[in-house]
């Protein structure tokens, strides 16, 4: 026999020796079995076209709570403005080389005309007059020595401009102030460089002073022939100007480009300017 079977007989018998009437009050009614949960009613099926239950309302989402926006941190030290730092220094390199020195542009030339550009013998051209310093000499002339008088009123002034220290700024003029049959009147002038103080222009000679060459709108005539035969250019001059209708000032003046030493020089260029009134 098994040792599970033994136990049970055991058992039995311990318990048939025990009074009837405790036995009686320690048995128990059979407990009674718990009734089972009833399945919940299923809801009848809707009738086609009949009416439809009510469907309860669906639930409301909460709105959605914008987060709230957050300051930035507080900086633990205080800011300060940072130093500007300076653009780094560009690499050293050597420097260019020097140009050239050249002449400066405004140095004199003796050479030089009041119009500045060369005139045409067989035209008339308008050109505007700048007036320049001049060193003049006042003078008289017969018809007879007008060239010789001419020539030494420049070579007068020329000395007087080298021994002032000046230099000669253009070419000898001739103002003609007045003329009747027996010769003229004339201012000699010669342009010079710069002015001179009245204490050194005192010391220029005899007659000799300082002043300025006629200036403004002018007529030009050209006369390339000898000095003798400018007689025939002046009657040009008056030709051309009573068929115009110009009238001008009584003063005429002669510009030499070429040198006054001969007066029979058929190459001999002199510029005769006429001004309108």
């Amino acid at each position: 026999m098994r040792r599970s079977s033994l136990r049970v007989v055991v058992l039995t018998l311990a318990m048939a020796a025990v009074a009837p009437a405790a036995i009686a009050q320690t048995v128990s009614p059979p407990a009674q079995p718990e009734p089972a949960p009833s399945e919940p009613a299923t809801p009848p099926a809707p009738v086609p076209g009949g009416p439809q239950p009510v469907q309860p309302a669906p639930t409301l989402q909460a709105p959605a709570m914008p987060e709230p926006v957050k300051p930035p941190p507080t900086p633990q030290v205080p800011l300060e403005p940072q130093p500007v730092q300076p653009p780094p220094a560009p690499p050293l390199t050597a420097p260019p080389p020097a140009p050239p020195v050249q002449q400066q542009s405004g140095a004199p030339d003796p050479k030089s005309t009041l119009a500045g550009k060369p005139g045409d013998a067989s035209d008339v051209d308008e050109v505007d007059l700048k007036p320049r310093t001049v060193l003049m000499l006042a003078g008289r002339a017969s018809w007879d020595d007008g060239f010789k008088q001419l020539s030494e009123s420049a070579t007068r002034l020329r000395a007087a401009a080298e021994k002032a220290g000046l230099k000669q700024a253009g070419r000898p003029l001739t103002l003609f102030v007045e003329t009747d049959d027996n010769g003229f009147r004339f201012e000699a002038m010669l342009p010079v460089d710069r002015v001179l103080d009245p204490a050194a222009a005192a010391t220029l000679g005899e007659g000799i002073r300082q002043g300025q060459s006629p200036a403004g709108r002018s007529l030009r005539f050209v006369h390339v022939a000898p000095y003798d035969d400018i007689d025939s250019t002046y009657e040009t001059i008056t030709a051309y100007l009573d068929a115009k209708g110009i009238t001008v000032k009584d003063a005429f003046l002669e510009e030499y480009v070429g040198e006054l030493t001969d007066p029979g020089d058929p190459n001999l260029e002199i510029n005769v300017y006429v001004q309108p009134r």
